[in-house]
């Protein structure tokens, strides 16, 4: 089934109500791009929990169901916004494709840390991983495979814990890809949180077809138990962790420890300060230009 494509250009500060304007008129998705690397087709977003975009201008790219009228839709779209830039905005038809197969077909197993495997459900388990902890992955509609570095990074750390016994809160779990490796780690128990429904979805059928679905627990964040656990996992942005510092500080028991990614390269000595009130032994590791930062709690 094919769907109609509207992308539009704004300002960072335009961004958030630009968003909730196309969902309003009923976008099914909306996505971002950095405009000044649109050409490429690179730098694609799609906002996490308490997420806000790192480029000062972006290409807004929203998708409506077929044989949606573009002129109603930029007319019901100005009625809400007076601001948004319609001379900006262009209209495509995109043929549907099977999201799930296309990324099977490219993603091969991968080995994190000592003794990590994220395999794909269509691949064989590779003979060298026979005696290791084994995630079969299939993140559906929600991002996150391994094949990023924010979540490489988050996977190598959990690989090197000893998580026996140990209850972990993963925040921004998307495919809930951290929370299963724990999970299979040895990890007792494990809670999601995000605040895309889908995601949440996809979490549970990858902790259902793991073995593990009655140890995992999924939220949303407003729905989220307050609680302290001994090992916390947040693969979202800078600006998510800098606004969300206080909260996951308190979600981390005392001498326990956390983890922090989807930070860019340069974005981490303000991050570094601001979690040194609640945390000692801050560590930083780098990976193709993204960082993650680990430290123990008071």
């Amino acid at each position: 089934m094919p769907f109609l494509e509207l992308s539009l250009r704004c300002r960072a500060h335009d961004e958030s109500r630009l968003e909730i304007a196309l969902e309003d008129i009923g976008a099914l998705s909306v996505s971002l791009m950095d405009a000044a690397a649109a050409e490429n087709e690179k730098a694609i977003l799609e906002p996490g929990v308490g997420e806000t975009p790192l480029w000062p201008e972006m290409i807004v790219t929203a998708l409506f169901a077929d044989g949606s009228d573009p002129q109603l839709l930029l007319h019901a779209l100005e009625a809400i916004d007076a601001h948004v830039d319609l001379g900006s905005a262009e209209f495509r038809v995109v043929e549907d494709q099977d999201w799930e197969r296309a990324w099977m077909d490219q993603f091969q197993p991968m080995k994190f840390g000592d003794r990590t495997w994220i395999v794909p459900w269509n691949l064989d388990i590779p003979s060298d991983a026979v005696d290791d902890v084994v995630v079969r992955l299939d993140p559906g509609l929600a991002f996150g495979s391994g094949t990023h570095p924010t979540t490489a990074l988050c996977l190598q750390w959990l690989d090197a814990l000893d998580l026996r016994g140990q209850t972990v809160l993963d925040y921004g779990c998307g495919s809930g890809i951290l929370a299963l490796a724990a999970l299979k780690l040895g990890a007792q128990a494990a809670v999601g949180v995000d605040n895309d429904p889908q995601a949440l979805a996809a979490s549970k059928d990858n902790a259902e077809r793991n073995g593990v679905g009655e140890q995992l627990r999924v939220f949303l964040p407003d729905d989220e138990p307050i609680a302290t656990y001994p090992v916390v996992v947040a693969n979202i942005l800078a600006s998510a962790l800098d606004a969300l510092a206080e909260k996951l500080a308190s979600r981390v028991a005392g001498g326990g420890v956390i983890a922090l990614s989807g930070i860019l390269q340069g974005q981490e000595p303000p991050l570094l300060q601001r979690y040194a009130a609640w945390f000692d032994e801050l560590r930083v590791e780098s990976l193709d230009g993204w960082v993650r930062i680990n430290g123990r709690r008071r």
